[in-house]
């Protein structure tokens, strides 16, 4: 999701200090602001209120929307460490551990609720978070195919790969093309409910804090305030800590606006058992009669709602449709229900792909906090939110508790030494839209 970068001529530094130390010996608990709901807001929450152990911490998050209010809400949430070359992605092995150990997280405190009767009991027993069904990729090209055969044979156990012929894919999605008559099956991969993953993430937060209160352990508050924060500034003085977890929405704050590097009839159901599907517009299953269609682009806009127009609706069915019936031809006697959309923070592509936008920012904002770490950055997620969320969600809660900038991979904060020589302008983030047909 590129936006604009601009010619800085602050120098930066790695951040390390000792500020955290000085709040054990108060009796004020260590504040701490996340601003945003989303995948990176509620994985930084969990982490600040779960390894702050016997740390008296308060954790506000401020989001106008509420929960998932942004792109997290409408992601279509097929979680799987894998490129669309079926190569294993940047530390994706840690990433996919953190991202189900969250998941676990959010599940567990789902069926508390059950347990408390407080919510009707989930039909087999299963999660109405995650659909575990497994994702399905037909290969649709020659050109890259031996490539993605090759990185199939080099997955995770956790989450292997099956080269399968058109008959075996078709078992698994009838009426699904096969072109080429080689798919590749990830049956561990998971579909998830975003907006009810964050609900439940959120709710799992809530428990700990509760839970560790009343231990005795440490005193633990978690407070979701449902407002904008239009400047930084306006937190200066409140928090111990502000970390920025806003998505593309970070750069509309004026301390940051200009300075991220980012690169936006009769119809058959859907089997009931069968995988969602990946191409170049994925289908996340949402139930027989129920699908979302979707895919990241470059679109010049700067409208974060989920609320879209018609215009921009019927231009989203021209583009996605025509993607979606070439690899499940059925879809084309769906009916489209409704389109929403999030703003994507797309980073650049590295070599090691396009990698999220983690730091200490202090320098960015007026008057430098003297290397204090008292401002924070979690953006970029991009297309690849809940794969990286748990993860980098754990290192940065981390990062900000000790002041130490250096436990975050330098891969992901090297964006700020870069920004010095960048004088290059790139084009507004990409709109990533999804339809939702039955």
């Amino acid at each position: 999701m590129p936006l604009l970068y601009s010619h800085l001529s602050t120098s930066f530094v790695t951040v390390s200090c000792r500020s955290s130390s000085s709040s054990l010996l108060s009796n004020r608990p260590s504040r701490y602001a996340v601003l945003g709901a989303g995948f990176a807001g509620l994985s930084v929450a969990w982490h600040l209120l779960h390894s702050s152990k016997e740390l008296d911490v308060c954790v506000d998050i401020y989001d106008e929307v509420g929960i998932g209010g942004g792109a997290s809400g409408v992601a279509g949430g097929l979680l799987h460490p894998y490129s669309p070359k079926v190569k294993l992605l940047w530390r994706g092995a840690e990433c996919w551990k953190e991202s189900l150990n969250l998941l676990n997280v959010a599940e567990g405190a789902l069926f508390k609720l059950v347990n408390r009767g407080k919510q009707d009991s989930l039909p087999n027993g299963e999660s109405s978070i995650v659909k575990r069904r497994g994702i399905l990729r037909p290969a649709v090209s020659l050109k890259n195919m031996d490539l993605m055969i090759g990185n199939a044979e080099n997955c995770l156990t956790t989450c292997r790969i099956e080269s399968i012929h058109k008959d075996a894919a078709q078992s698994l999605v009838p009426d699904i093309s096969v072109p080429l008559n080689l798919a590749f099956y990830m049956p561990e991969a998971l579909n998830i409910n975003s907006q009810l993953y964050l609900e439940a993430l959120y709710l799992a937060c809530e428990n700990l804090a509760e839970e560790m209160s009343k231990l005795g352990i440490a005193r633990k508050e978690l407070c979701l305030h449902k407002k904008s924060v239009e400047s930084l500034l306006e937190l200066a003085g409140e928090y111990n800590a502000v970390i920025i977890c806003l998505g593309a929405r970070a750069a509309f704050l004026p301390e940051l606006s200009g300075r991220l590097p980012f690169a936006d009839m009769q119809r058959k159901d859907y089997p009931k058992h069968s995988p969602s599907i990946l191409s170049d517009t994925w289908l996340s299953v949402k139930g027989a009669r129920n699908i979302h269609i979707g895919s990241t682009w470059e679109w010049k806009s700067t409208n974060y709602s989920r609320d879209v127009s018609m215009e921009e609706a019927s231009k989203a069915m021209e583009v996605l449709l025509p993607k979606a019936s070439a690899v499940y031809p059925p879809i084309k006697d769906w009916t489209i229900t409704g389109a929403m959309a999030g703003l994507r923070a797309m980073p650049p592509l590295t070599a090691d792909g396009s990698l999220p936008i983690l730091g200490c920012i202090d320098n960015l904002i007026g008057g430098g906090n003297n290397g204090r770490g008292k401002y924070w950055l979690f953006t970029g997620l991009g297309a690849r939110g809940l794969l990286f969320h748990g993860w980098l969600g754990k290192l940065m809660a981390q990062a900000v508790l000790s002041c130490d900038e250096g436990l975050i991979p330098s891969e992901l904060t090297s964006w700020k030494y870069k920004m010095q020589q960048q004088e290059a302008k790139y084009p507004m983030p990409v709109l990533r839209s999804f339809l939702n047909v039955d």
